[in-house]
């Protein structure tokens, strides 16, 4: 069975909890986002590292870019 909570019960639970431990709480939420963000582009960037060595991609100019993206 899986143990699982909406995000409706989950707002419930939190406006239980007293004005510190809201505050606490929001503190924790946003460095486990802050430490997701992070974790998401270090990947980011070691997948592109990665392509830029396999040679799937290659350097471009601003203008080069600005023309591919509008095309």
């Amino acid at each position: 069975m899986q143990n699982t909570t909406s995000f409706a019960e989950a707002l419930e639970a939190a406006e239980k909890l007293t004005l510190p431990e809201q505050e606490e709480l929001v503190d924790i939420l946003h460095r486990r986002l802050v430490e997701q963000r992070r974790a998401d582009l270090v990947k980011d960037t070691q997948d592109a590292e990665r392509e830029f060595q396999a040679g799937d991609c290659r350097v471009v100019g601003p203008s080069e870019l600005v023309k591919e993206i509008l095309s």
